[in-house]
């Protein structure tokens, strides 16, 4: 039962989705879920799945933020 309510969460969830990009996105990624799992996909990485989900203004804001936060070294942190 837990996961029905769950399903029925999701769908709530969906039904407030005002962006027509937000909602092409979740459909696609509901398509390739069920693409894979009907295929029985086993990847090379167990992150695959994920792969493509974000949109590439999505995709650059992460890596800015990585870059401006955890690719910088303070010399006198190691002190």
């Amino acid at each position: 039962m837990v996961t029905e309510a769950r399903k029925l969460h999701v769908i709530e969830q969906v039904l407030k989705i005002k962006s027509e990009e937000k909602l092409a996105a979740i459909e696609d990624f509901v398509s390739r879920t069920l693409k894979k799992s009907k295929k029985e996909v086993h990847s090379e990485s167990p992150f695959q799945e994920f792969v493509g989900i974000w949109s590439k203004e999505e995709a650059a804001e992460i890596e800015k933020a990585i870059a401006e936060s955890c690719e910088t070294r303070n010399p006198d942190d190691w002190k």
